[in-house]
C-alpha cells in the first residue's frame, strides 16, 4: 500500500466516481462528523458522483439518498441500488431479487438467527435488522462488548452450513441467499445508471473502504484506498488496497478527498 498523498497527479482529474464504504470509513466511533459530509458535498460539486458501497440495511439507504450529496447508495452487501430523481421527488430501487424471494429468503434466515444466538454467546442480532430487507446483521462488537475472533468465525461458519453468504465488516458478520455481492450490484448500477461497463469506468473509479468485505472492491478497482484502520486487518487481507491514508475512519476519507481535489 502507498501513501494516498503519493496519488499521481495526472490521474485525479479523471476520478469522475468515488465509490465509499461507510462505518469506519465514513464514521468515527460510530458517529458521522460533519467533515465527512462536507467533503462528500465538496467532491459532489467538483463533478464527483459519491456513491456509499455498503452493508447498511435498505431503510438506511432511503435516508442515505434522499439526504446525503450522493448519486445513488448500495447497501446490504448488493441487495439492491437506490437513487433519489431529486426533481422528480422519486426514488428508484432496483432490486438483485424479487419481492417473493426475499420473503422466502427471511424465512431461512431467521432459523439461522436462532442458530447463532444459540450457539454464539455474547452476539446480538444487528440493531439495525428492522429496517433490513434481504440479509441477517450479527452484532459482534457495535452495540455489544466486541467477541473474540474464534466466535466470528463461527458465525461464518453457521451461516455457510446453511448455504448462506456471509461477510465480516468491521462491526457486523451479514449473512444473506444468492450470488450478488457488492461489486456485482455496483456494476449493474454502472450499466444502467451511467451507461457504462464497469470494466470500462476503472480509470475513473476510486473505490475507498476498511475492512476484510470491501476485499472484492480492492481487488477490482486500480484505485483503491484503504483508510489508516485498514491496517489491523492486513494479516487477514489477500487483496489489500492500492493506497493508504495516514488517518483513521472518516478523517482519512476526508484526506483522501483532499488529495483528489487538489490535482
Amino acid at each position: 500500500m502507498r501513501d494516498i498523498r503519493e496519488f499521481p497527479a495526472a490521474w485525479k482529474g479523471g476520478v469522475r466516481f468515488v465509490l465509499t464504504d461507510i462505518d469506519d470509513t465514513l464514521t468515527v466511533n460510530g458517529r458521522l462528523p460533519s467533515a465527512a459530509l462536507a467533503a462528500m458535498e465538496r467532491l459532489e460539486a467538483a463533478g464527483r458522483a459519491v456513491i456509499p458501497v455498503t452493508g447498511r440495511p435498505a431503510g438506511w439507504c432511503d435516508h442515505i439518498a434522499r439526504m446525503w450529496p450522493v448519486a445513488a447508495v448500495v447497501g446490504e452487501n448488493g441487495a439492491f441500488y437506490f437513487r433519489y430523481h431529486r426533481a422528480a421527488r422519486r426514488m428508484e430501487r432496483r432490486w438483485a431479487k424479487t419481492e417473493a424471494e426475499r420473503r422466502a429468503d427471511r424465512l431461512r434466515l431467521e432459523e439461522i438467527r436462532r442458530r447463532v444466538l444459540a450457539a454464539v454467546p455474547g452476539c446480538a442480532v444487528a440493531a439495525d435488522q428492522a429496517y433490513r430487507e434481504a440479509d441477517l446483521a450479527i452484532d459482534f462488537c457495535e452495540d455489544v462488548p466486541p467477541l473474540p475472533p474464534a466466535a466470528v468465525a463461527r458465525i461464518v461458519r453457521i451461516f455457510e452450513e446453511a448455504g448462506a453468504r456471509a461477510k465480516v465488516s468491521s462491526i457486523h458478520v451479514n449473512g444473506w441467499f444468492g450470488d450478488y455481492d457488492k461489486l456485482g450490484m455496483t456494476r449493474i448500477l454502472f450499466e444502467e445508471v451511467f451507461s457504462r461497463r464497469l470494466e470500462e469506468a476503472l480509470p475513473e473509479t476510486l473505490f475507498i473502504g476498511d475492512s476484510p468485505n470491501d476485499q472484492p472492491m480492492f481487488a477490482r478497482f486500480p484505485h483503491s484506498v484503504g483508510v489508516a484502520n485498514i491496517r489491523r486487518f492486513l494479516p487477514q487481507l489477500e487483496h489489500p488496497p492500492a493506497w493508504v491514508t495516514r488517518r483513521e475512519g472518516a478523517w482519512g476519507f476526508c484526506e483522501m478527498a483532499g488529495v483528489l481535489l487538489s490535482g
